[in-house]
């Protein structure tokens, strides 16, 4: 249920709630009020500030991982790793990074390179 706020019309007439703006818990469905709960008094509705986040996705990502995936499907795991590798630490994505190094495996690399390479970009 959302919450709207209020304010007296009429400071004169307003009682302490309504003299300042006050909230009110009310169905989308339910009529806005017209006096203050309290008092009695005239009320107005107001229009609330309110702030919003919007992500936006990383249009690169995509088709990165649609690069990876072919790739790693074409059994060209060095070109994956090293794509995997390069776009986890702009992005700073564990998760790439995890896999870049799953195919730095696949194609070879010694596992001693690979756990220093975790290691170095992990701490």
């Amino acid at each position: 249920m959302p919450i709207y706020e209020y304010e007296a019309c009429d400071l004169e007439r307003a009682c302490a709630r309504c003299r300042r703006a006050f909230e009110v818990l009310q169905s989308m469905k339910d009529p806005l009020l017209e006096r203050c709960p309290a008092c009695g008094a005239p009320v107005r509705k107001l229009v609330s500030r309110f702030r919003a986040a919007v992500a936006e996705p990383d249009e690169g990502r995509g088709a990165v991982e649609t690069r990876i995936k072919e790739y790693e499907q074409q059994g060209l795991w060095s070109h994956a790793a090293e794509l995997a590798d390069t776009h986890a630490a702009k992005a700073g994505d564990d998760a790439l990074k995890m896999r870049a190094i799953d195919d730095y495996r696949k194609a070879g690399y010694p596992l001693e390179t690979l756990e220093k390479h975790a290691k170095t970009e992990t701490e």
